[in-house]
């Protein structure tokens, strides 16, 4: 981060503190530039958000090169989020403690373990550990779908895994094999909120340590609040199956 920029995160910091504050740096021709951005989360002492318009108003100078926020009365460790929000964008994040004043860059990484990662909603959470699944292993790519976090506990929907899944090539079938995904409720919800990759007996992923032993049949999945993992899928986890989906794409 060039000098200039760096101030210009320190001086918006203070101004914000003890709400977080947040910005982008724009490259435009060969200059940097240091765009101040209004934090709109509903808990701006805790989290941020940049509105896309923001985003947009940003792209219009030049190219986004980077994404600041800062910590307020904490260490510039990212978290959960931080990390998770850094890899889904693509763009190096900067973190910066205030009061005390450490900048740490954080930088995103081209493919996050499928096993092990941190639940994010929206970001890290079971449908996109499935999505992942499908591009590492059969090469499909999925639209980025939109959630708000608890949608699965309203009444009046949305009811997301069964409002897309034919649009996004998947069909409903009886028994499942290796590939297929499996659609569940878990707790006591209004909609179907939950979902992870039927395995059958081979629960390897290519690159991966799954540490899980047994004949199986095997699911991988992320449930909300812990780790992705693969699980051995029988006993109560069946009575909690609401559909079976298989792609249309699914390799012979």
């Amino acid at each position: 981060m060039r000098k200039h920029i760096e101030r210009a995160v320190r001086e918006h910091a203070a101004s914000c503190y003890p709400k977080e504050s947040c910005g982008l740096v724009v490259q435009v021709g060969r200059s940097h530039r240091y765009i101040a951005c209004e934090n709109t989360a509903t808990e701006p002492n805790e989290e941020f958000r940049i509105a896309p318009e923001a985003y947009a108003d940003a792209e219009d100078l030049g190219e986004i090169i980077g994404v600041v926020h800062s910590h307020p009365d904490a260490t510039s460790r990212p978290s959960a989020a931080d990390v998770a929000m850094c890899n889904a964008s693509r763009l190096p994040w900067y973190i910066l403690s205030w009061p005390e004043g450490d900048l740490r860059e954080l930088q995103p990484v081209d493919q996050v373990p499928l096993l092990g990662r941190a639940f994010v909603h929206g970001v890290q959470d079971c449908w996109q550990v499935c999505a992942d699944w499908y591009q590492r292993e059969w090469g499909l790519e999925f639209p980025s779908y939109q959630r708000e976090d608890g949608w699965w506990e309203r009444e009046d929907g949305p009811d997301h895994y069964r409002q897309h899944f034919e649009a996004a090539g998947f069909v409903e079938v009886d028994q499942p094999q290796r590939g297929d995904l499996i659609v569940m409720r878990i707790g006591r919800t209004a909609q179907d909120n939950h979902a992870g990759i039927f395995l059958g007996t081979d629960p390897s992923l290519p690159g991966e340590d799954s540490q899980v032993f047994g004949p199986g049949p095997f699911l991988l999945h992320h449930l909300y609040g812990r780790p992705s993992e693969i699980i051995v899928f029988g006993g109560p986890w069946l009575d909690r199956v609401r559909m079976v989906l298989r792609h249309r794409d699914k390799p012979s």
